[in-house]
């Protein structure tokens, strides 16, 4: 049976307009599409660019990375789609690779309304990145084997060889370990920071893939003390592992101020010709809110950088600790420079 002329034009018009509303529909997803880039677990920052998509009506995509390679595969993809980026915002779990970044014309300064009440210390000085939520390194104790008051009080006490075969660091090549590193060299200099880093090694430091397993090789005997980050300690024990966290270099060593502890923010960066500026920069902004200062602190144990935002209960707050004098933007000029004598110390038997 032939189709009425009439007919026939109305259904293939009304067939044109479910294309154009399809069209339409896809558009508009595309234009509220924000991609972020981010080396932060993925347990923690998954519900954070939930909430932002859900606050801001825009669809949050993570991209993330292993732990093993967190950081540096995100950067170096970041570089490689330089001139074609395919991302928004990178979301770094330390300054290093932010200020890398900027350095090799990835991203582009701006200077959010969000980041007033947050120290100049956590900020690029042209707005290059910001930090807004900080870890510490800590050393992460088994209280199974270490008695009370008699772990190491400083980073070089980890060279006894009371503690030979017996302490744990993530390796030095990636994430936090590699920022640590470099900001060591940094505070101490390059001789003293390369003894240090052959004693730990002569002296049978274990080398594991990163600071998880850091976590769970001290939590499981395998070693008795390990170098990790603040929010793996916590992790571990609010999990009943039987740890303790020890704040390193709080007293003075031979000279009149001590190390301290190294203090490590959370960056964002926008990047420079981002498919959705306009959305990133409001994506960027929430991030930056003391209300995800908060979710973090609860999530993950994370220091609260904005003025004004209280640490919770059993959370570290930065008037606690005597932190490490860093300056991150020559702590990440030290690590480009430093990567291939640690990955030869890495290999090294």
């Amino acid at each position: 049976m032939r189709i009425p002329s009439i007919a026939l034009a109305a259904t293939v018009a009304a067939q044109a307009l479910l294309l154009l509303l399809a069209g339409a529909e896809a558009g508009d997803e595309q234009n509220r599409r924000v991609v972020v880039y981010t080396s932060v677990d993925r347990v923690f920052s998954e519900p954070v660019l939930r909430e932002a998509g859900e606050r801001l009506g825009l669809v949050v995509v993570g991209v993330y990375d292993t732990e093993e390679t967190k950081s540096t595969g995100l950067v170096n993809r970041l570089i490689a789609k330089k001139d074609n980026p395919d991302g928004d915002i990178f979301w770094s779990g330390d300054p290093a690779r932010a200020v890398l970044l900027k350095s090799k014309g990835v991203t582009v300064a701006y200077d959010s309304p969000a980041a007033q009440e947050i120290p100049d210390a956590f900020k690029d000085s042209e707005r290059h990145w910001i930090g807004f939520s900080a870890r510490s390194r800590v050393l992460l104790v088994n209280t199974k084997l270490v008695p009370e008051g008699q772990e190491p009080r400083s980073i070089f006490d980890l060279t006894d060889s009371k503690w030979k075969g017996k302490v744990g660091i993530a390796n030095p090549l990636f994430g936090t370990t590699s920022f640590h590193v470099s900001a060591l060299f940094g505070a101490l200099g390059d001789a003293r920071a390369r003894q240090w880093l052959d004693a730990l090694k002569a002296n049978g430091v274990q080398v594991v893939s990163s600071n998880g397993e850091v976590k769970r090789q001290v939590a499981g005997g395998q070693v008795a003390l390990g170098l990790t980050d603040s929010d793996d300690a916590a992790e571990a024990i609010k999990d009943g592992q039987p740890v303790r966290v020890a704040f390193l270099d709080q007293s003075a060593l031979g000279s009149d101020k001590p190390l301290g502890t190294l203090v490590i923010p959370n960056t964002l960066s926008l990047i420079k010709g981002g498919p959705n500026p306009d959305g990133a920069r409001r994506v960027f902004d929430f991030l930056l809110s003391s209300d995800v200062q908060r979710m973090l602190a609860e999530s993950c144990a994370q220091v609260p950088l904005q003025v004004g935002v209280a640490a919770p209960p059993g959370v570290l707050s930065l008037d606690q600790i005597v932190p490490m004098k860093t300056d991150y933007a020559r702590a990440a000029e030290h690590l480009e420079r430093l990567l291939p004598m640690l990955n030869e110390w890495a290999e090294k038997k």
